[in-house]
């Protein structure tokens, strides 16, 4: 039996094509900048001066700003420094998050409330820049590497988000496991975290992107550049092009260019990881914001 369809009025047409027309302004004007980035990492600094923001395609398509990119030893030491930051960063960041929400998780805890308060203060209140700055010379870290890793060690939102996700685990899980003489640690690797592998997927990338996309503390607690992630290499080209001027003789022909093809080489990374984890990023993040 065919469903009788209801007929549309001309005023539902008219909003309907309204609505559609806006939703496409709406895409155009958040996709072109991408677009212009993309097209004129492929040109030349001529071709941005005569088309201006009317770049729509590269002609014709030159790779130079890339190869002098790729030449540039700061660039790619930047890019060193920064996935050494990942690799010291998320193991760390997961570890301390998971143990920190499965604490809070837990019921019967000695002292929980107050812990708990002591960490959810660090949400709303901060020692400020300079205190913050004194510490890491204190600890000796000023001028080091783990500057970037040690201060943002563990995420109190994320900590809860992962507890949200620990409380959706079945209790009767974790007594059974107890009755059966199991401790802490082989409760939450064993019975946890199999369980919880999309939300931490999901805090993952979270960690991942704000790790990739920081500049702010290595400009504060680096005085040199022989730790520099590759964002700030970046944003030195962004605003002085001062790294750029030591790319060669064709300098001048891609001095607009060149920090274009540094942002898509420097935003590349992170959007190919993007649909490795997107399947679990909607599952994870609804988990861990909602308790089921």
């Amino acid at each position: 039996m065919k469903k009788l369809r209801r007929k549309k009025k001309t005023s539902d047409i008219v909003m309907d094509a309204v609505i559609y027309t806006l939703l496409i302004i709406l895409t155009l004007v958040t996709l072109y900048p991408i677009w212009y980035v993309i097209v004129a990492s492929f040109s030349t600094s001529t071709d941005i001066a005569i088309k201006g923001s009317a770049l729509l395609w590269p002609d014709p398509f030159d790779f130079g700003a890339y190869k002098m990119v790729f030449q540039d030893q700061k660039i790619m030491k930047g890019f060193r420094n920064s996935v050494l930051v990942l690799a010291g960063s998320l193991p760390l960041n997961l570890t301390l998050t998971l143990f920190c929400g499965y604490f809070m998780s837990c019921t019967g805890m000695f002292w929980k409330k107050t812990i708990t308060s002591v960490i959810l203060f660090t949400m709303f209140f901060g020692g400020g820049l300079i205190p913050n700055v004194m510490n890491i010379k204190d600890l000796g870290l000023y001028d080091t590497i783990w500057a970037l890793i040690i201060p943002g060690a563990v995420g109190v939102t994320n900590s809860i988000i992962c507890k949200t996700s620990i409380e959706a685990v079945p209790d009767s899980l974790k007594e059974s496991a107890m009755l059966d003489g199991a401790t802490d640690f082989q409760i939450i690797f064993k019975i946890v975290v199999p369980l919880i592998k999309a939300t931490l997927a999901v805090l993952t990338l979270y960690y991942g992107v704000s790790h990739w996309n920081a500049w702010f503390g290595a400009s504060v607690y680096l005085k040199g550049n022989e730790w520099l992630p590759v964002q700030n290499v970046l944003r030195n080209i962004l605003l002085a092009n001062s790294e750029a001027a030591e790319l060669g003789n064709d300098f001048n022909a891609y001095y607009d260019t060149i920090k274009y093809a540094a942002i898509v080489v420097s935003t590349l990374p992170i959007m190919c990881v993007y649909p490795f984890l997107q399947k679990y990023f909607a599952k994870g993040a609804l988990v861990g914001a909602v308790k089921g």
